[in-house]
């Protein structure tokens, strides 16, 4: 009798773990919401310098990556919650109806096209196509590409727009990636980078660029940056704004500003108006 009362004792104790195992569950949040020690997974690049980096020692920088640290800590993550997801450009959308991330900053231009498929907090960038050149260059307008050998990357409407708006007679020269075009430009085998004034201003910015290279100054388009989040998630953009405005009016936004895109004479355009969303 006794072996059997130990027994009986030892079942109880077991099914009462068991079922303290099965409340308790994993508290991890997997992207899908709140607070209270759980992680949170947000999009970003890895290759673009001065926004979205993944660095030799596996740490994250950049511009987009200062902004969503920001919003994470607001929404109650700290640094280390935060679970970065590289999501290029064309599995953006994708990412965020699968649940793959919670919200997304890479980059992100609001048009009337993706609103239909995602909503976005912000903006919280205006970005410009623009020109990257040598210091020395002689290049200070659109219409001197005339003749000169223009880069941007495979299957990028930057370099075609100025082609058939600005400068017909540009050279366009198409590679797979800006790193390559950014290569060329250092080699004298293009003379004039385009895209985003903010993504030729993070590369510029790299130790290995610094004072070799600088932006015209053109504002060839505007690209407002937004941070993008499921559609339908009203409640994550309103408090996404909220931490954007905030950023903004204590300082933080400029300062990342400065500290990403400085060294290439970036002359950013004013905080944008949070919760205008604009094409």
């Amino acid at each position: 009798m006794k072996l059997r009362k130990v027994t009986a004792a030892s079942a109880v104790v077991l099914a009462l773990a068991l079922s303290a195992t099965a409340c308790g569950g994993d508290k991890k949040d997997s992207g899908s919401g709140g607070s209270g020690g759980g992680k949170i997974k947000i999009g970003i690049k890895f290759d673009q310098p001065g926004l979205g980096l993944q660095k030799p020692d596996g740490s994250y920088a950049g511009f987009d990556v200062d902004v969503a640290t920001y919003v994470a800590k607001q929404l109650g993550y700290s640094p280390d919650k935060i679970e970065w997801v590289q999501t290029k450009s064309a599995d953006r959308e994708n990412a965020l109806a699968r649940g793959d991330v919670k919200f997304i900053a890479a980059t992100y231009s609001i048009t009337d096209e993706r609103k239909q498929k995602v909503d976005f907090a912000g903006p919280y960038l205006l970005a410009h196509q623009d020109l990257l050149v040598k210091t020395d260059s002689d290049i200070s307008k659109g219409t001197d590409l005339n003749g000169k050998k223009l880069c941007s990357v495979t299957g990028s409407t930057s370099a075609q727009n100025v082609q058939k708006s600005i400068a017909p007679n540009a050279q366009l020269k198409e590679l797979s990636s800006y790193s390559e075009c950014i290569a060329g430009l250092q080699s004298g085998a293009v003379d004039a980078v385009t895209t985003d004034d903010s993504i030729l201003a993070g590369f510029a910015a790299q130790d290995q660029y610094k004072g070799k290279f600088k932006l015209a100054g053109l504002k060839l388009s505007n690209e407002n940056y937004g941070v993008g989040v499921k559609k339908g998630d009203t409640a994550t953009v309103t408090k996404i704004n909220d931490a954007l405005k905030k950023m903004v009016s204590d300082g933080s936004w400029q300062k990342a500003v400065d500290a990403n895109f400085g060294p290439a004479n970036y002359k950013s355009e004013p905080a944008p108006t949070i919760g205008n969303i604009v094409k």
